[in-house]
């Protein structure tokens, strides 16, 4: 039976993906600024692991994740139009996409710019990661604020935002709020306050017999909500609520007599809903980005940076006060020096030395309160807050002079402590007056690492500490056989050897790759060749 089923497929795309290897992330304190407490992060290093070494800890607790990835232009590619280099663009975003939509939290969001190139491509792509009925909508953004005259066909001056949803049925999109009053809002009651009448006769639709009433006009008057065409409409209020917002009531008589309206007030408006078209004038533009970068670093290395009224826009729609924006294209920092200005929690990714010649100084001056460009007045920003800076840890194996995966040497004992934990799903968190309680899984399950010999006379001693319903896996380089079942709440196993076939060791570099194009080679189903079979290597192998 043929099954009917719309989808986008791409060279790689069923290939066997990697089974990334979970890093742990490790500060460098020359590069943390500030209050360290505020919960920022700034990580450089590949972005795939970067989210991977999230993932444990942070899935679920993301409010918003804005992404500028590469458009994949022609500028990036020798051939463009080849099917290869689509396919490598839709690989790199799809494992991307896929850790990034286990971080959001359940009513999070997700934005993302792109151009024509690829626009349309991602945006199946998300279809099918998200769920189509999780499509928010799709922004255009004026990056251009004037025409190009060199283009043969179009002058193309905006990008789009592709916008879904964790879980549509639980977003709130925040509407837009001013701080001048809009034209519209043109009469001043006695009390000074700005408003503006709406009439309360429905203009058109279907008539409901509970809205359908007579009003008292000031000369008493009997109106009854009727067209001057004779047609019969309803009021827009219940008798009940018209009662209660009797002071926003506002008679006016015309030349048909009496018309009932209801005062709109400018303070009490709950904003307009977003909408979506951004012109530069609101949003800015790619001039307007370029000259902030310029303004910052004397120099704009930066093809297309991102104004920060751009993500202004952006965090006020997803975010309030105090959620955490992720950004795994960092580039700049731009959406990091947003949210930070706008008081929001942040983690910026960037694979490059932007993290440490942009990123840094950027953020930096923005803690500071001496970056004072972009949206910092608009939002009263004078300083403050601070972040750390992260760098991924490296893999914990690699391969030793026989080609044998052991302990990376640049681990000591705390590093490999809590790489192990985050292997196993621990939490990392040595305890302070208890050894062997280095990380835990629940209020009862712990996990211990060393390095050192396990001896039957040690594992005793800490069995002797353990409480009743406690329970323990022991992770360690090699231990006494008598060992492996003296207590049944204690697990024990050795490192290397429990991590192998685990995840890919030794890889570091998951970014977009030009250079080896992927190869679309003849295969053969009825052909194997059992040389290539691996066999598992035992819990017992020797470590060199």
């Amino acid at each position: 039976m043929i099954q009917n089923k719309l989808e986008l497929t791409w060279v790689g795309k069923y290939d066997e993906k990697p089974a990334l290897e979970p890093r742990i992330l490790i500060e460098n304190p020359e590069y943390s600024y500030g209050d360290g407490d505020t919960g920022n992060m700034l990580i450089h290093g590949d972005n795939l692991l970067a989210l991977k070494a999230l993932e444990q800890e942070y899935a679920g607790k993301i409010k918003c994740v804005y992404i500028d990835p590469p458009y994949n232009t022609g500028s990036a590619f020798t051939h463009y139009d080849d099917n290869l280099e689509h396919s490598i663009w839709l690989n790199l975003m799809r494992e991307r996409l896929v850790l990034l939509r286990n971080l959001l939290c359940e009513d999070g969001s997700i934005w993302v710019t792109l151009d024509d190139n690829e626009v349309f491509y991602c945006k199946v792509l998300m279809d099918e990661l998200f769920g189509r009925s999780n499509f928010v909508g799709s922004i255009i953004w004026e990056k251009a604020d004037s025409p190009k005259m060199d283009p043969k066909y179009f002058s193309t001056r905006h990008d789009m935002i592709l916008v879904y949803a964790k879980s549509l049925d639980k977003l709130t999109i925040n509407r837009e709020k001013s701080d001048e009053i809009p034209e519209h809002y043109n009469k001043i009651d006695e009390n000074g306050r700005r408003y503006y009448l709406k009439p309360m006769r429905v203009m058109g639709g279907n008539v409901s017999e509970s809205l359908f009433y007579p009003m008292i006009a000031p000369d008493g008057t009997e109106v009854w909500p009727i067209s001057s065409k004779g047609q019969r409409t309803c009021w827009r209020w219940s008798k009940r609520k018209t009662e209660e917002e009797s002071e926003r009531i506002e008679w006016v008589n015309g030349k048909n007599g009496w018309s009932l309206y209801f005062r709109i007030y400018a303070d009490s408006s709950k904003g307009t809903p977003v909408q979506t078209i951004w012109t530069h004038q609101e949003a800015g533009s790619n001039r307007t980005s370029k000259a902030e970068i310029n303004h910052l670093f004397g120099t704009n290395t930066f093809d297309t940076p991102k104004p920060e009224k751009l993500l202004l826009k952006v965090i006020n729609a997803a975010t309030e006060e105090g959620d955490i924006v992720l950004d795994s294209f960092l580039g700049s920092g731009t959406t990091s020096a947003v949210a930070q200005k706008m008081r929001r929690k942040y983690i910026g990714i960037e694979m490059g030395d932007h993290a440490y010649t942009h990123c840094f100084p950027r953020l930096k001056m923005v803690t500071d309160g001496t970056d004072q460009g972009g949206v910092s007045k608009s939002q009263n920003w004078t300083g403050g807050g601070g972040f750390k800076f992260y760098e991924l840890a490296p893999s914990l194996l690699k391969e030793d002079k026989f080609g044998n995966l052991v302990i990376n040497k640049e681990y000591n004992p705390d590093m490999l402590a809590a790489a192990m934990a985050k292997q196993e799903g621990f939490t990392y968190s040595p305890d302070a007056d208890t050894y062997w309680k280095q990380g835990y899984s629940s209020e009862t399950d712990f996990i211990y690492t060393t390095t050192q010999f396990m001896t039957a006379e040690g594992l005793a001693a800490i069995h002797e500490t353990m409480g009743e319903d406690e329970s323990l896996l022991i992770c360690c380089t090699s231990f006494q056989k008598e060992c492996r079942s003296a207590f049944p709440n204690i697990t024990i196993k050795k490192i290397p050897q429990m991590l192998l076939g685990r995840c890919e060791f030794g890889k570091d570099d998951y970014s977009l790759n030009i250079i080896d194009m992927p190869q679309i080679e003849d295969y053969d189903e009825d052909f194997e060749d059992e040389d290539n079979v691996q066999e598992e290597q035992s819990d017992d192998m020797t470590l060199f």
